[in-house]
């Protein structure tokens, strides 16, 4: 594999001949585009860095395996052919042996197919993810930037990665995008493309995709540009970073997740920044000099502001602004100050966080699409972490007012099959024909239930509760949830089930929720429908293909 192996061992002994640490250095001359790193949980974080002319070219923690790997992570090295690495280790010495270069990622044979992966939500080959950013439509394709620590599946080193689609469903992993650097690590933001050159990045007919990142260390997060000129493969950062330094203001170090967008009426960009206890709204001529404006409190993290017609009608909108959670206020917004009118409401919980929705999006589609993060654990497997579908964002009108609805996005249908579709059931007869689906690990379900004796019904999955349903409570699984009709006896769920994550939408997406999908642990009870003498009024059963 023509590697140039030169390894350094540095032993220091304590008293009682104890080893207390041990590091390592090894140089490899680049020949081939991935090094390939072994992986062991077993073993502790130690710093890793690699250096070429002299100069340290990255930096990050890794449990490199001394022994056996539990699993093999990769490192693109093409830029570096012809050049020397030397690869510096402060932990076990033992793993850099192991390190080896290819033109093919370590196991890449097995990608997609392991056991828990995902089969039509988006993870990424290997590491852990996070928050999506950057979320952008550009020259037909969807780019999907998001948290990622390509060395481990734990959370930790944060890039960001990248994926580009072109239909929302079947996603292509790209290269890393953006690396930790000296001003920190990289953590959320968003992206725009600067069709008008405001920021001067441009190169002739080529409007510059210029992102916006906060730059984390232990003391403190800042603001910071970078942009692309070939479709966000490569990077470069404004040498003039950091473009916004709060902390000293906002007297946190939690300053982070900057949201920019084009607010048309005064020609100005507009970025939405969490700032300690709510969001602040700075504007800018030209991305790189930023102006504060104003501060809405009661936000946490990943902050969005967006506007929507209500009911389809583009004369009659209101803005929304939500943070990490799923909560949400609507108001108006004057391209500096949002004046929050109503909320905060709720339109989706359980394991979502940190959703963003995409920019520049045409104006001949209109639709607000959201991605959100899945805080879902992957069992066992050598990548953790996943995106939950993408939906659509509406404002409707409802007994109550003007409400945010969430539905998946047109493209996912082309991924279900429909198998069975029943009408008026009993709880018994349902549950007889959802047998033969036991052993389904993907599979969407449609239904609308009926109580008349009960207060209460739901739909279990292997004794896991998908629905529970208390009418005289007015909850789904212990949230408050009222029909529109207030004496409604209905309920109606879409439910899509993939191996390990469940998410459901509620009578048209007015709520939403999504879960870790359990394991059945010798559960003999299968998909299972409960209630005192409910009426399953119909029930649809779908196959679902995987995107990959």
């Amino acid at each position: 594999m023509n590697l140039i192996l030169k390894i350094t061992l540095a032993v220091n002994l304590m008293l009682f001949g104890c080893l207390s640490s041990f590091a390592g250095d090894i140089s490899i001359k680049i020949t081939k585009k991935y090094l390939n790193l072994p992986v062991s949980q077993k073993e502790n974080r130690s710093k890793m860095t690699f250096e070429t002319d002299g100069k340290q070219e990255r930096s990050f923690v890794i449990r490199l395996a001394g022994d056996a790997p539990d699993y093999w992570v990769f490192v693109d090295v093409s830029a570096l052919k012809g050049k020397t690495i030397k690869i510096s280790y402060d932990g076990n010495p033992n793993g850099l042996a192991k390190i080896y270069q290819d033109d093919k990622k370590a196991d890449e044979d097995t990608f997609y197919k392991e056991k828990n992966r995902p089969q039509y939500h988006f993870t990424t080959q290997r590491g852990w993810i996070n928050d999506p950013n950057g979320l952008i439509f550009y020259e037909g394709e969807y780019h999907l930037f998001y948290q990622h620590n390509p060395y481990e599946r734990e959370w930790e080193n944060m890039h960001w990665g990248h994926a580009v689609s072109k239909d929302l469903v079947h996603w292509q992993q790209l290269p890393e995008a953006l690396y930790p650097d000296h001003l920190g690590t990289m953590f959320s933001g968003s992206a725009v493309i600067d069709y008008d050159n405001t920021a001067g990045f441009n190169k002739g007919n080529t409007p510059a995709m210029v992102a916006f990142y906060t730059a984390a260390t232990p003391d403190k997060q800042t603001q910071c540009v970078a942009y692309s000129l070939d479709k966000g493969l490569t990077w470069t950062k404004y040498n003039k970073n950091p473009v916004i330094d709060s902390k000293a203001k906002w007297n946190s170090v939690d300053t982070r997740d900057p949201k920019v967008f084009w607010y048309k009426p005064d020609g100005h960009w507009v970025m939405a920044l969490n700032e300690r206890d709510g969001h602040s709204i700075y504007t800018s001529k030209n991305l790189k000099d930023w102006n504060y404006e104003s501060h809405v409190t009661g936000f946490w993290e990943c902050p969005e502001l967006f506007e929507l017609p209500i009911d389809g009608d583009k004369n009659n909108t209101k803005w929304v602004m939500y943070g990490a959670t799923g909560t949400y206020m609507l108001g108006s917004f004057d391209g500096k100050v949002f004046t929050p009118e109503a909320g905060k409401y709720f339109y989706s919980t359980g394991d979502i966080y940190a959703a963003q929705t995409f920019t520049n999006i045409p104006d001949s589609d209109g639709r607000r699409i959201q991605i959100g993060w899945g805080r879902i654990q992957q069992a066992d497997m050598p990548f953790n972490g996943m995106m939950l579908l993408p939906t659509e964002l509406t404002l409707r009108t409802t007994k109550e007012g003007v409400r945010l609805f969430n539905v998946p996005i047109k493209e996912t249908e082309q991924l279900f099959e429909p198998i069975h579709q029943w009408k008026s059931l009993s709880s018994d007869d349902a549950n007889n024909k959802l047998k033969e689906f036991y052993a389904a690990d993907r599979l969407r379900i449609k239904t609308t239930i009926k109580l008349s004796h009960a207060t209460s019904a739901g739909f279990n999955l292997f004794g896991q509760r998908i629905i529970d349903y208390d009418m005289n409570g007015n909850t789904i699984n212990g949230v408050f949830y009222s029909p529109q009709d207030r004496t409604s006896m209905e309920l109606t769920a879409d439910i899509f089930i993939d191996r390990t994550s469940i998410e459901v939408f509620i009578d048209g997406g007015i709520y939403s929720y999504s879960m870790e999908r359990k394991p059945n642990n010798d559960n003999k009870e299968g998909f299972h429908f409960w209630g005192n003498n409910i009426e399953v009024k119909s029930l649809e059963v779908y196959a679902v293909k995987s995107i990959w």
